[in-house]
């Protein structure tokens, strides 16, 4: 970001508002962590000292015998020579124990039907598939592929294979067949677990014949197990397929544990690339577990008896840290629901708040933005007095669906707790506490043991207020430690543009008081005479317009120039994309902005190509508006 911008529009202003949008009586005294600046500071001090303390909240067969080995850089290990298990401590520990018989799991989903089961009733579950998984061959190492919607029969699989030590590799159940032919083959998966179908809208879909699709061609999978869920007709092939609720029949209640390795895998998710196949990202037992239960207790300030809502997918690396594992590692209770949250009514998600006293709720600014087209009448009919705290996750957070989120979801009482973080990162890495000062818009410090920067390309720290890449200059134990099969990718992706440091892929700033302001991905940053400028800065001063629901900007080239904006803007209902319009967007912007931030043109669409996960693909708009190839489109909605 040039220096002579010095986002005056942006943090300046919001600082001198810090106090309406956020007073200082609704920061929250966090019972982990009371003195956040003090805790910030013993932590960088050590970091390794944090994470080993950290360490002793999860449950070790054998303690380790080094906390890192650094001999083999940049491929870490955590925990060398501990024993441990991630189904283990998000489940097994809890049966002996007071959470015996709370509730582990609610589960909904837009047709209104309903299911719970208790930690003991999940362990059950969670034993009768390890035991059948194991009748048929699968060991430790294994690979089982899983095409699920957000159903508990999911959670169940995913425990089920850590406690055998096999390792789940989960397809997000809205990919095509042959996105989810290219992720079992490069998995070399054994079996795949799925089901008849889900709902989406009303309208059944059959995930059974995206499977069938996608298998005919996986000369490694042996059985595909199949869940009853929306009891569609489909087709069975008997010797291949078995029902979900047959070959769990008869198994025993319970089930020998696997001890593993603390660097032993645990599973494999892929994520997109934007210009070739998807990267496998492996996560360990010992690191991951460490890693996600510190912050879930941190950021979230967990209580024993919490009712703990993400609305993300487990088929994404939120589901698998914050729905599955995160919430039952720490013992309270998840929430799961499948479908869409403004079916039948845009109030859905606020219905679902208010039935289940739930007292945090993490979601997505793609979302909050979605909610704030049907406007704030819809969060006001509920009582959602239960709400504690507020998250945000996926993506950065314009500020005006920060402000909107805080007053009329979290009645202006609500901490909201903006995380970034990766697939690659396993955990929260640069986020609000809920005992810090909050800025609408950014994702405050690092975590805690996590030392973060933004440099330039020769990898030396840029100026407050300056644009940079991002980076993770220490180790931490929650970092991925290869992509399957391919450790020449690791290095190049990560840890080849900064020596030493862990490349984020992101552009940010830090401003005068050490917060940082994630502006969106290294190709997803314009440059316009030179200067540089974050797409999502230049959206959300579109989305400041209260015309705006939601706003996609791209480079395209200028002679003069080089590059200059073209912007793609959803309106709210009822409002005409006329060209006073345009031109009070491009004013707005220019106000936020300056004038180097010059656009060439807005065009008014209803929809944005988004991942799955919700995130705009810009370089998809970019693609099309040039004329150029598609690149990978596995993850496009």
């Amino acid at each position: 970001m040039p220096k002579q911008i010095k986002q005056r529009d942006l943090t300046e202003v919001l600082s001198s508002e810090q106090k309406k949008y956020f007073p200082s009586k609704t920061i929250i005294k966090n019972a982990n962590v009371p003195d956040y600046e003090k805790t910030l500071k013993k932590a960088a001090r050590n970091p390794e000292k944090f994470w080993e303390e950290a360490a002793q909240d999860v449950h070790w067969f054998k303690k380790w015998d080094k906390l890192i080995d650094k001999s083999k850089k940049p491929f870490y290990k955590w925990f060398v020579g501990g024993k441990c298990n991630l189904a283990y401590n998000a489940l097994d520990r809890h049966i002996e124990g007071e959470n015996k018989n709370k509730l582990a799991i609610i589960w909904e989903d837009e047709t209104g039907k309903t299911k719970k089961y208790t930690y003991f009733e999940l362990y059950e579950e969670v034993n009768k598939m390890a035991n059948a998984l194991r009748g048929i061959g699968i060991k430790k190492g294994d690979r089982v592929a899983i095409y699920m919607p957000n159903i508990p029969e999911i959670a169940i699989s995913m425990l089920a294979c850590a406690k055998i030590g096999a390792m789940h590799s989960v397809v997000y159940a809205g990919f095509s067949s042959g996105a989810l032919e290219g992720r079992i083959k490069d998995a070399r998966a054994k079996i795949l677990i799925t089901a008849d179908g889900s709902f989406r809208r009303g309208k059944i879909i059959d995930l059974k014949k995206i499977v069938d699709g996608a298998v005919k061609n996986c000369k490694t999978i042996k059985k595909v197990i199949v869940a009853k869920n929306n009891g569609a007709k489909i087709k069975f092939n008997k010797r291949r397929d078995i029902w979900f609720h047959d070959f769990v029949k008869g198994q025993s209640t319970e089930a020998k544990t696997a001890q593993m390795n603390a660097e032993d895998p645990a599973f494999v998710l892929y994520t997109s690339g934007t210009t070739s196949k998807p990267k496998g990202i492996i996560h360990v037992h010992g690191g991951y577990a460490v890693g996600v239960l510190r912050t879930i207790k941190w950021v979230f300030d967990l209580k024993g008896d919490e009712i703990f809502w993400c609305t993300a997918d487990p088929g994404w690396i939120t589901g698998h840290s914050y729905i599955i594992y995160g919430p039952l590692m720490a013992g309270v209770t998840t929430v799961m629901y499948e479908g869409v949250p403004d079916v039948p009514t845009p109030d859905r998600i606020w219905k679902v708040v208010e039935k289940y006293k739930v007292n945090v709720l993490y979601t997505a600014p793609t979302l909050i933005r979605a909610m704030m087209r049907y406007g704030a009448k819809w969060p006001r009919k509920h009582k959602m007095k239960s709400l504690r705290i507020l998250g945000s996750v996926g993506e950065p957070i314009n500020p005006e669906a920060w402000k909107w989120f805080y007053n009329h979801v979290g009645k202006r009482r609500c901490p909201i707790m903006d995380t970034w973080w990766q697939t690659e990162t396993g955990m929260n890495m640069i986020t609000p506490l809920p005992s810090a000062p909050l800025k609408a818009g950014s994702a405050c410090k690092p975590f805690p043991g996590i030392i973060a920067d933004v440099v330039d390309k020769k990898g030396k720290r840029v100026p407050a207020g300056k644009g940079g890449y991002l980076i993770i200059k220490n180790q931490w134990p929650s970092m991925i430690r290869t992509i399957f099969n391919n450790p020449k990718r690791y290095l190049k992706t990560y840890w080849s543009q900064v020596k030493g440091a862990y490349f984020a892929g992101d552009v940010a700033f830090r401003d005068k008081d050490g917060y940082f302001w994630i502006q969106g991905r290294t190709d997803d940053v314009l440059k316009i005479a030179g200067h540089r400028i974050g797409t999502a800065e230049v959206e959300s001063a579109f989305v400041a317009h209260k015309a705006v629901v939601e706003a996609g900007a791209i480079g395209v080239p200028d002679e003069l120039r080089g590059e200059v904006i073209k912007a793609f803007i959803i309106l709210k209902k009822g409002i005409k994309g006329t060209e006073k319009l345009q031109k009070d967007l491009k004013m707005i912007v220019r106000k936020n902005l300056g004038p180097i931030a010059v656009i060439k043109e807005i065009e008014f669409v209803e929809k944005l190509p988004k991942t799955r996960s919700g995130k705009i693909m810009r370089r998809v708009l970019k693609a099309k508006e040039l004329g150029l190839p598609l690149g990978d489109t596995s993850s496009l909605v």
